[in-house]
């Protein structure tokens, strides 16, 4: 049985892991705010940027771009995986990276004869497929999100860009949290490159293009994939602090019940200590009554 001084000593450990789990918390509510007003900036300027794209790439002639074409046979897969570079934020690292496993699964069925190659982001996502698919690895950026820089996700999207073009990568797949609310993570799917042809209008304008629809292509479509890159990026990060956030308040609200369940537990043990010495008084005295 726990002497009263383990019990206390407990308490305490309790107590200063309790402060340290309230401190994460609004640390993490703090990176959330900042990171929820950039999700909610990017999110209208990418649907606009989907919108322009419609209307630039309405004939089929636009179409004959190397970031429309969907090849005929896919040799070779890259599949973007993004995880966070810390855990201590409940199922956020679990989800994306058994969700990349049972994807990994269904592309291998889709496309037999094609090689698959892993793209890692974020510690977490680098760490957990050294251990289970190193022979799949062929890109790792462990730290990306410490801190997250949008410098880094153009980088990134320009090394996609350049492997799509090159022929490295017949088409390039992204699988991240997605952030929905405060209290709902999920993990999406996106395919990157080649990008998906916009839907013709059956009543579209008749444009006159300077320069021509081509050139305009050529530095309108690096951009939307850099800004949608950006944009997976950012939600991750956010789906990121509400899962730490969330799972940091769970634990100091445990915290302070087990905080409760031992503070019980040593009244009972100090108030059972203190019967047993009144009762060993009473017997003593009531022994040397007898005696006298």
């Amino acid at each position: 049985m726990a002497t009263l001084r383990d019990i206390r000593r407990r308490i305490q450990a309790v107590r200063s892991t309790a402060k340290i789990t309230s401190a994460m918390r609004m640390v993490a509510a703090a990176k959330l705010r900042r990171s929820q007003e950039s999700v909610w900036a990017a999110r209208p300027y990418v649907q606009k940027l989907r919108e322009i794209l419609a209307h630039v790439a309405a004939t089929d002639a636009a179409l004959l771009h190397p970031f429309f074409g969907v090849r005929r046979e896919v040799n070779t897969i890259g599949l973007v995986v993004i995880a966070a570079d810390r855990g201590l934020c409940g199922s956020f690292n679990s989800n994306v990276l058994r969700a990349a496993q049972q994807y990994l699964e269904r592309l291998r069925q889709q496309f037999p004869k094609a090689r698959l190659e892993l793209l890692a982001l974020g510690a977490r996502a680098v760490n957990y497929f050294r251990k289970y698919a190193a022979e799949l690895l062929g890109y790792e950026r462990p730290g990306l999100f410490s801190p997250l820089r949008i410098e880094s996700a153009y980088e990134i999207a320009h090394l996609l860009m350049d492997a799509y073009l090159a022929g490295r990568y017949d088409r390039i797949e992204v699988l991240s949290n997605e952030f929905r609310s405060v209290l709902r993570q999920e993990v999406s799917h996106h395919v990157l490159l080649p990008i998906t042809a916009p839907q013709q209008h059956a009543q579209r304008a008749d444009y006159i293009f300077e320069p021509s629809q081509l050139e305009i292509l050529d530095a309108l479509l690096p951009m939307y994939v850099r800004v949608q890159f950006w944009q997976l990026l950012l939600e991750s990060y956010t789906a990121e602090q509400a899962a730490r956030m969330i799972a940091m308040e769970n634990a100091t609200n445990n915290a302070h019940e087990l905080i409760r369940h031992l503070q019980l537990q040593y009244n009972k043990e100090r108030q059972a200590a203190i019967t047993k010495e009144m009762v060993e008084i009473a017997s003593g005295a009531e022994a040397l009554r007898s005696q006298g």
